[in-house]
């Protein structure tokens, strides 16, 4: 692709189309790097589990009896069957797997299985299950697969400070306490590099957004928030509260500053993670990749746990965010067919407002290597 100064060049259309590239994805970004799983909250007992698709691989989240989050490969030990079946569930004390009662307690320890006591020289803890690393932050549960992970401060808190200029920014929301108040999950029919890269840039918002736009009217200038270091859009002067009609929402979180207030702010946390951060809620995205031309993105709207045991209505507040949402994922459902285009064979380009989608395009291929059809190399 010829480009000029004003003129950047995509990806080429195949990195949004092959299986290949696809699965070298799997393998060398989402499950090497920190990977946003689950709500803490939604494990809100001991033995709640949530199940979710990391890569190619299936992890298992629960709460032990002592109250911490664990995460394990949900694989049984004996015969590779798969452990928990349900997406959520909650069993009383161990996990058992349902093809020959394998039973392991919920800190992964092989606890019982038929005929164990014949054999005492098997090693419960050797053939527990398979650990996940995991830590909490901002109230959700990340987890990576890697053998030795990467920073989480310099790649996730990394990420935060990269674009709001310091951690405490974020800190002042408190998402952790925060409640949940609403979750949709979108089917998205697009590669997951389309969901981020839509995400990233605003030159889309003046044709697609109206009701964004109306609440933040300096988007329709084609600059999102994310193309400058702390930078947060401001409200529109008539509007009250980032709601889809610009009424008023719910009263300020209590650790937001006045040079907060008023200002919506967006994070991407590569690879999957998109934190929207606005006076009274916190929306947070979480994008889960399942295939070349298919995603699951799963949204959560999250209130002073106040606003939610009270029964307040979320609609005007949840709408305009989901009206955002539809609205994305329809335009990059449109452009996926294109992708396998010849006339998208060497890609398109990024006008100067989009210029900093280029380096999340340098990121993808530095991790995908001169290769990426190519397996990994095996680490010993």
């Amino acid at each position: 692709m010829t480009t000029t100064a004003s003129l950047l060049a995509t990806l080429p259309g195949h990195f949004y189309t092959d299986p290949a590239i696809f699965r070298a994805e799997q393998e060398r970004i989402f499950e090497s790097l920190w990977y946003c799983a689950v709500r803490s909250a939604d494990l809100d007992r001991p033995g709640a589990f949530r199940t979710v698709q990391a890569g190619r691989e299936n992890v298992i989240v629960t709460r032990t009896r002592t109250g911490e989050l664990r995460a394990f490969l949900n694989v049984c030990r004996h015969r590779g069957a798969r452990l928990c079946t349900e997406s959520a569930g909650q069993v009383r004390r161990t996990l058992q797997c349902p093809y020959h009662a394998w039973t392991y307690g919920l800190d992964g320890t092989l606890v019982a299985a038929p005929n164990l006591r014949q054999m005492p020289d098997v090693d419960r803890t050797e053939y527990g299950l398979l650990r996940v690393a995991l830590r909490e932050w901002l109230g959700y549960a990340w987890i990576c697969l890697a053998d030795e992970p990467p920073s989480f401060e310099d790649t996730v808190v990394g990420a935060v400070v990269e674009r709001l200029g310091d951690s405490a920014a974020i800190e002042r929301y408190a998402t952790e306490e925060l409640a949940l108040g609403r979750r949709v999950s979108y089917d998205v029919a697009a590669n997951w590099k389309l969901i981020v890269e839509n995400f990233m840039e605003c030159y889309h918002c003046a044709t697609i957004h109206p009701e964004l736009t109306d609440v933040l009217p300096e988007f329709t200038d084609g600059l999102a928030a994310q193309y400058y270091v702390g930078h947060g859009a401001g409200f529109a002067e008539e509007a009250q509260g980032f709601t889809v009609d610009g009424s008023a929402g719910f009263g300020r979180l209590p650790g937001v500053t006045d040079a907060q207030d008023r200002r919506y702010f967006a994070v991407t946390v590569r690879p999957q993670v998109f934190l929207n951060l606005v006076p009274d809620h916190v929306i947070v995205h979480r994008v889960f990749p399942l295939a070349e031309d298919r995603t699951v993105v799963e949204c959560d709207w999250l209130y002073a746990p106040g606003v939610v045991a009270s029964g307040a209505d979320l609609d005007k507040s949840v709408e305009l965010f989901h009206r955002v949402n539809v609205q994305d994922f329809d335009a990059c459902e449109r452009t996926q067919p294109a992708m396998a285009s010849r006339a998208y064979a060497r890609g398109g380009v990024l006008v100067p407002a989009e210029h900093h989608i280029g380096a999340f395009h340098d990121w993808v291929t530095r991790l995908l290597g001169k290769d990426p059809g190519a397996p990994a190399p095996q680490h010993p």
